[in-house]
């Protein structure tokens, strides 16, 4: 269920653009659907969720390394999904009114980023869990960066990029520590049996990092204000209502396990109670309805996350109320602010007066958020609230199980009361700028009046705060199994707007009546914060931070990266003879040496390898040196073929050959010689560190192969290839079965590459007027072997040439089909055959030039290459369709009637009609059609793109004609009138 849930969240995401032209701003209540679908069907496993049972779904996704896509749904994840679905399917709905037109970019990340955040609060695999934490990272990054021409968009998107992916790294090693040590990284697993020690400790922290980091807590709160430069409803959907809850909600997750590792409550209460205050305070000086909100949604993160965090029963209560009337009154205040700027046409408090006449609806409903924001009754803000309070002076009197001395406490206690005074006072002052009416001000005009579609969803949300708050019984008895997994603490009363006369209610009313002072007093506070003295802002070490970073960087790279291949080669080498080198030298026993060489012939080719490499020092001709390196690569081919490797050794001849033809294409275009000045003084110390690099790669296999102590890990691997991928080609089946997601990466970088270097022949500037032309004349001579050969000069012909590609092409199409079909249990495969089909093409080219290219394969490169992209994928994809696992293979047996044996005066042979046939096949398909795409566009971009070029060069650009009249005459002789 959730995996398809997820898949469609991002494919209806995909398909934004779609929307968007079909249905206009229609299409945001087209793609609502599919965060209602999963909030209906969250609901519909609300009885077993309540019950204590939860929801597991488990796919195995990375067997070799313990990670699977297990999603389990407790009630804290069934709570957090309910949120991200509902308010994401009331933003979409709200999106259709607020955007004059649709956004198909907003449209689409709105979506995939509810999908990426359902996975992420639903996932039990840590790793899969991590993988949802950043796409939503990366989904926060492209909308707060919505509008790129502006500079606060792009810095703000980049400040909450870095920020949150820096927690993130922190948070992966902590992922990492904690799957080695529990050798699992199901989070269930861990939270049933949290490891010990100083280990464990460390990884507990740096998970800790990475939440405070997404909630936006101090040190990492100033990226969260910057992020209003996103649209309303983004705010109002990533950072108030579900985003910023993703560190809120790990650290709920981890604090029942990890509550009384040390440091944790200490940097809990310390930050979050510093980050309530810190937020309240800023929060009274801003005069931007969404900044107001953004500080003030800090100050409440700080809050929640330190009420979650602190592990006890009654604070764990709370803090799951909390949480969710934040997400309730914050999401409502949002949606409101977007109305106002809506309907008016600005955000800022300052120059808005009048509007609670003029729009009432709608000051009720901001009213109601308001009030909650504040904690006052009988709204869900007091309830929660309330119950926080209580838990909070529980710890004054025993330490509530958590070992907290009283004075600390009391200290703590405390503090939340000024930050609720704060609360309170920024509440009031948010609906009162927005509503309000100034003195000597004139009513704000309201130009766009809201319909009544455009106030539903903040008027359902409004409605939600009020309504909850009666509802304290059966919230207490939902969050009842969350509290049941914390082991610390006292029993929580149960939410309600009534508990008596207590000292939590004397604090609440403390709290408000302070609010109502501060706000009372707002000038003279004004004034006062005026008068403190500047301290340097979170943001300004960062930025500060950045620009030493950034002028590192410039004063490193200029120094290590100085433009020069070769000295950039030479760092990484000699770094390499150093370290790996050095280690060699210290060892204090060398390995038995191996055995060198199984017969004379190997020694041979390493002779002739070993004289090609020493003679290609003294090589001038460039390609002499081209061939000479060659030699090389066709000698590594040959130890290949003497140890018994058949299936490299072609590959390894191929792919030389065609790496030639591919030096040569481009080296014709440079001098034939390499420079003749006197050889430099460097040059020396680069033979040297060539000798260094030789002898510390000789005595590293030498060391290597003679330190085996364990079994192979080939052993066997033959039988395995044969039972489980049905072939006997060990090779192949490694490449399309044993690593087959390796291969499809490969091919991939293949489209990539072959991709890049076609653009860097193609897209290029024109001259205005120019128009390729050959510079030969075509010859007209009977007596062709190829189409394209006439139109060649006959200087430029190869008769013997013409003749041996006319009767090789074909037999080497043929060769290519053999090897596709049967490399699976005899050398070859889709990358031999591809290659040897594209060689094919490339002696069409060099006999007869780039129509005779374009006659034998009149098709665009690009298509051969999305075509085998596309099989090859699909033929991962096919057997999951059906029931099997991605990427499973299957034997198939054809036999063709008339062709399944052949008679011959050696007897009967089995020909082309017994085949025995691998689904693996249709994957290794697409590996053909790759490396036949790549080595067309090679072709094509290297040979006849160069070509066009050359020619546009040699051809001169035509003159404009003058307006001014000139004699023929004086036309005809160049211009000599002038």
């Amino acid at each position: 269920m959730l995996l398809g849930l997820l898949a469609l969240h991002f494919l209806v995401g995909a398909m934004a653009s779609l929307w968007s032209r079909w249905f206009g701003r229609n299409a945001f209540l087209v793609v609502a659907i599919v965060p209602l679908i999963g909030f209906c069907l969250l609901l519909a496993e609300a009885g077993p969720i309540l019950d204590g049972a939860g929801y597991v779904e488990s796919v195995d996704w990375i067997p070799a390394l313990g990670v699977s896509l297990t999603f389990r749904v407790g009630l804290l994840q069934w709570l957090l999904g309910l949120l991200v679905t509902g308010i994401g399917f009331i933003v979409l709905v709200y999106c259709r009114w607020y955007f004059a037109k649709p956004p198909a970019r907003t449209l689409g990340l709105l979506v995939a980023f509810a999908g990426a955040m359902l996975g992420l609060v639903a996932a039990d695999d840590l790793v899969v869990l991590y993988v949802f934490w950043e796409l939503t990272t990366v989904f926060s990054y492209l909308m707060i960066g919505h509008d790129s021409s502006r500079r606060a968009n792009r810095a703000a998107a980049t400040t909450a990029l870095i920020v949150t992916t820096t927690g993130g790294l922190a948070m992966l090693v902590g992922i990492v520590t904690f799957g080695v040590l529990t050798g699992s990284y199901s989070l269930s697993a861990l939270l049933a049996a949290p490891p010990t020690g100083l280990a464990a400790t460390a990884a507990a922290l740096l998970m800790l990092v990475g939440a405070l980091s997404k909630s936006a807590l101090a040190p990492f709160h100033f990226w969260l204000p910057g992020a209003m430069a996103a649209p309303t409803p983004v705010s109002a959907y990533l950072h108030a209502a579900t985003m910023v809850k993703a560190g809120v909600y790990l650290v709920a997750a981890m604090a029942p396990a990890f509550a009384a590792v040390p440091l944790w409550r200490p940097v809990i209460t310390l930050l979050g109670a510093l980050t309530m205050i810190l937020g309240g305070w800023r929060a009274l000086r801003q005069d931007d309805l969404k900044l107001l909100l953004a500080y003030g949604t800090v100050s409440q993160l700080g809050f929640i996350t330190l009420m979650v965090g602190l592990g006890t029963k009654a604070a764990g209560q709370a803090g799951l109320a909390m949480l969710l009337a934040h997400a309730l009154f914050k999401a409502t205040l949002f949606l409101s602010v977007g109305v106002i700027d809506h309907a008016t046409g600005t955000r800022d408090l300052t120059k808005l007066s009048g509007l609670a006449g003029r729009l009432p609806a709608l000051a009720v409903i901001a009213g109601l958020a308001a009030a909650s924001m504040a904690g006052l009754p009988p709204l869900f803000g007091f309830v929660s609230k309330e119950s926080a309070l209580d838990a909070l002076v529980k710890l004054t009197h025993s330490g509530d199980g958590t070992g907290m001395l009283p004075a600390p406490a009391v200290l703590l206690v405390a503090a939340i009361v000024v930050g609720s005074m704060l609360t309170v006072a920024y509440s009031l002052r948010f609906w009162w700028g927005a509503f309000g009416t100034r003195r000597r001000a004139e009513p704000t005009p309201v130009e766009h009046p809201p319909t009544p579609g455009f106030l539903a969803g903040p008027a359902l949300l409004g409605l939600a705060c009020l309504v909850m708050g009666f509802l304290g019984h059966p919230l207490t008895e939902t969050l009842a199994p969350y509290v049941a997994t914390i082991r610390e603490g006292s029993a929580p009363h149960e939410l309600a707007l009534w508990h008596g006369f207590s000292t939590p209610l004397a604090l609440s009313a403390l709290a408000i009546a302070g609010g109502a002072v501060l706000f009372w007093l707002r000038d003279g506070v004004a004034r006062v914060q005026g008068t403190f003295p500047h301290m340097p802002a979170a943001n300004d070490f960062y930025r500060t931070t950045m620009r030493l970073l950034d002028a590192v960087a410039v004063e490193v790279t200029a120094r290590v990266q100085r433009g020069s291949l070769a000295s950039s080669i030479g760092t990484i080498l000699t770094v390499f003879v150093v370290l790996v080198g050095g280690t060699l030298v210290v060892l204090p026993v060398w390995p038995v040496v191996p055995v060198l060489y199984d017969n004379l012939a190997q020694v041979g080719v390493a002779v002739v390898v070993c004289v090609a490499a020493i003679s290609l020092v003294t090589v001038r001709g460039r390609i002499r040196a081209i061939l000479t390196v060659g030699v090389t690569g066709y000698g590594t081919a040959l130890l290949f073929l003497f140890h018994g490797a058949p299936d490299l050794a072609l590959t390894q001849v191929l792919i030389e050959t065609a790496a030639l033809l591919v030096f040569l294409m481009v080296m014709r275009t440079l001098p034939k010689y390499f420079t003749d000045r006197p050889l430099h003084s460097s040059r020396w110390w680069r033979m040297i560190l060539a000798v260094g690099v030789g002898l510390t790669v000789t005595a590293s296999i030498l060391v290597s192969a003679g330190s085996r102590t364990a079994e192979p890990a080939s052993t066997g691997l033959e039988r395995a290839a044969y039972e489980f991928g049905y072939g006997k080609n060990i090779v192949n089946v490694i490449l399309v079965d044993t690593r087959a997601w390796d291969t499809l990466g490969e091919i991939s970088v293949l489209v990539i590459a072959a991709t890049g270097v076609a653009s860097l022949i193609f897209l290029r500037s024109r001259v205005p007027g120019r128009r390729p032309t050959r510079a030969s004349a075509p010859n007209q001579s009977a007596g062709a072997w190829l189409r394209a050969s006439r139109s060649l000069h006959p200087a430029a012909r190869s008769l013997i040439f013409e003749v041996v590609t006319r009767l090789l092409f074909g037999v080497m199409i043929l060769v290519s089909v053999y090897l596709l079909i049967a490399g699976h249990n005899l050398p070859g495969g889709g990358f031999a055959g591809g290659l040897v089909a594209g060689l094919a093409l490339v002696v069409r080219y060099l006999a007869a030039g780039a129509k005779e290219l374009d006659d034998a394969a009149p098709i665009d490169a690009g298509r051969v290459l999305g075509a085998g992209l596309f099989i090859g994928a699909g033929a991962a994809m096919l057997p999951w369709a059906f029931g099997g696992r991605i990427f499973q293979s299957f034997d198939i047996h054809l036999t063709l009637p008339g062709l399944d044996a052949v008679a011959t005066p050696w007897g009967t042979v089995n020909a082309f009609g017994d085949l025995h046939l691998v689904s693996s096949t249709v994957f290794d398909i697409g590996v053909y059609l790759v490396v036949l795409g790549m080595m067309l566009d090679l072709v094509r971009s290297l040979g006849s793109g160069i070509d066009q070029q050359a020619e546009e060069e040699r051809t001169p650009v035509p003159r404009p004609e003058s307006t001014t009249a000139v004699p023929a005459t004086a036309r005809h002789h160049g211009g000599g009138a002038r």
